[in-house]
């Protein structure tokens, strides 16, 4: 390790960087006299090695690295580091080795099917549908099996901030206490799938992340899974900053579902925007998942029929279908046609 002003360069103020090798890969790590020690499954220690020597060079060249710098060396490292390892391996063989209340979790009807088939091949997803046909819940079990498999290094959960049809006001609190009620059905999801030992130390490291989608502008996320739930209520802006934060090695996975618009103008909604753009550039899969999809109690589905076949606001109604309407056959996955959505 360079000494003097330099070694300060690799270990980060305080010996932060070290501290985010340890928590990422799981290693024990430590600096004393110009060297540094790491200790852990070789892998693990290659991937530190190479990580450090990165780090090294740019502190040489007056070029420290910051914490998100650091986070995203470690990730593309330990991707690459994985994908070799893997040779002609599958991550994914159809199945997710993700556990909820000891069973597996699997799709339930054929277009969740075809959700995590598109999931597995694209790497981008759009998915829409009405509540409880396992959007959310499946692109989180889809994350947690490709971090555990170590096609991934970092799982991205994020959500827009927006209140359902009421002003809550001035929340009390921090700013965690203030964004929790948006994100507490995400962590729920995480909570089922993930031992909490390991969850809290993922989350503590940031190899797992549950935030709002505002802190998402101006970051690059590499070798990551990122998630965007309740997408019908970002704007197109917002839509916009989200899908460009992809970074190499990177899936994305948006959800939403366009009967539940919660900003002024439905037409306005990012979801329906970025489907209409996006629905024929490579790489990209749309899958529309019906009221045939719910999994969650029986009376759900009822309640879901119920509402779709009496739309209280025809403008809102019109809206939505005049964005899909451009949407042919040919361009979905497991689609319905845009008067059943």
């Amino acid at each position: 390790m360079p000494r003097g002003t330099d070694s300060v360069g690799v270990t980060g103020s305080g010996e932060r960087n070290l501290k985010l090798i340890r928590e990422a890969l799981g290693v024990a790590v430590s600096s004393r006299d110009g060297e540094i020690l790491v200790r852990g499954d070789e892998p693990a220690i290659g991937v530190a090695r190479r990580v450090l020597e990165e780090v090294s060079k740019r502190a040489k060249a007056g070029r420290p690295v910051s914490r998100e710098e650091m986070l995203d060396l470690i990730a593309a490292e330990s991707v690459r580091t994985r994908r070799d390892r893997m040779g002609g391996r599958q991550a994914w063989d159809g199945r997710l080795r993700v556990y909820a209340a000891g069973q597996p979790v699997e799709p339930k009807t054929d277009n969740q099917r075809l959700y995590l088939d598109a999931i597995r091949d694209h790497d981008l997803t759009f998915a829409f549908g009405p509540a409880g046909t396992g959007k959310t819940y499946l692109a989180v079990a889809a994350a947690v099996h490709l971090l555990r498999e170590g096609a991934a290094s970092r799982v991205i959960l994020c959500r827009p901030a927006v209140e359902a049809g009421e002003k809550l006001g001035f929340l009390p609190g921090g700013l965690e206490e203030k964004v929790n009620p948006y994100l507490r059905p995400l962590l729920d999801a995480l909570h089922d799938m993930m031992d909490f030992r390991d969850l809290k130390r993922f989350l503590e490291s940031d190899i797992v992340e549950v935030v709002p989608l505002a802190f998402m502008r101006g970051r690059t996320l590499n070798g990551a899974v990122i998630i965007l739930d309740e997408a019908q209520n970002t704007t197109k802006g917002q839509m916009k900053m989200f899908l460009t934060r992809m970074g190499h090695g990177s899936k994305m996975i948006v959800t939403g579902d366009t009967t539940q618009i919660d900003l002024p103008d439905p037409a306005q909604s990012g979801l329906i925007d970025a489907v209409r753009r996006l629905r024929r550039v490579a790489g990209v899969a749309t899958v529309a998942l019906s009221g045939e999809d719910v999994v969650r109690h029986r009376l759900v589905q009822r309640i879901v029929e119920a509402y779709g076949a009496e739309e209280e606001h025809r403008a809102y109604r019109e809206s939505v279908e005049r964005a899909l309407s451009e949407m042919g056959d040919e361009d979905r996955n497991g689609a319905v046609s845009p008067g059943e959505i």
